[in-house]
């Protein structure tokens, strides 16, 4: 794959497929936001890993500053495309592990499904460097279900069968206890809520070509992956659609120094 090893760039060539058929979040998520983490206006939110934006711009409902933090260039001219005229949103260059951000800048960092990706000690260090006194990181993935109808079912031995590296980067290779170990000592919260979306065919191609598994012209694996996904939406549409569901699960906490080492550091 043009992609490299490199995850900061496994994303540049899916960027409008990513604008377009990425989910958004249940508003259930700004409560939780608001409520237990006191977001508001006035607040800064680092959203790290931001991406395209989406996340971003769910953000700035609740009033607050966002600062984006992207490496992907495509992705990140995608966020600034996207927020255009957004007076509380500013971009920046940078990764998780080193965001260039000032020292104690923000109350809240927000990453939503981009956690996985990142070099986990070393933007534990950063988080704390760059978190107000009592600020809080919130963790939070649309976790797509792997079954409970024949679409789910299928779709996801879709991605075992012909994703490039699909079992090594999912997200969810990440348990709860080393989500719980990375907040400590704090206890870690958790919050879930329902998401789903609808897609006809053409936007179904759309929503698997925006993952960075998805093999992409000219790998040997594109065409039987169209193949299989044109089979597996003609055996399971109704009406012309079928659904994507999720369940939306938002890990947050304060985020303090801790004494001992995480992840074999």
């Amino acid at each position: 794959m043009s992609d490299g090893t490199d995850p900061t760039l496994r994303f540049t060539t899916r960027v409008s497929d990513y604008v377009k058929f990425r989910p958004g979040y249940p508003v259930g998520v700004l409560d939780v936001l608001r409520n237990r983490m006191e977001l508001a206006l006035g607040k800064t939110v680092a959203d790290i890993g931001c991406g395209t934006g989406i996340f971003s711009k769910f953000l700035l409902e609740t009033g607050c500053t966002v600062i984006g933090v992207e490496p992907n260039a495509a992705m990140l001219s995608a966020a600034v495309e996207m927020l255009r005229g957004e007076k509380n949103f500013r971009a920046v260059a940078g990764k998780a592990e080193a965001t260039t951000l000032a020292d104690k800048s923000v109350e809240l960092i927000t990453a939503a499904q981009a956690f996985h990706w990142f070099d986990r000690p070393a933007f534990r260090e950063e988080c704390v460097r760059i978190l107000r006194p009592g600020g809080y990181l919130a963790l939070i993935w649309n976790d797509r279900k792997l079954e409970g109808s024949l679409f789910l079912e299928a779709y996801e031995k879709l991605l075992i069968d012909f994703g490039v590296d699909y079992m090594a980067v999912r997200h969810n290779n990440i348990d709860e206890n080393e989500l719980s170990r990375f907040f400590g000592p704090v206890e870690m919260d958790k919050a879930t809520f329902p998401s789903e979306q609808s897609f006809d065919y053409d936007s179904l191609l759309g929503r698997l070509m925006s993952s960075s598994y998805a093999p992409q012209p000219g790998h040997a694996n594109y065409a039987p992956t169209v193949a299989a996904l044109r089979t597996l939406f003609d055996e399971t549409n109704e009406d012309g659609q079928v659904r994507m569901e999720y369940e939306t699960v938002v890990f947050f906490g304060q985020l303090k120094p801790a004494a001992s080492t995480l992840f074999g550091r």
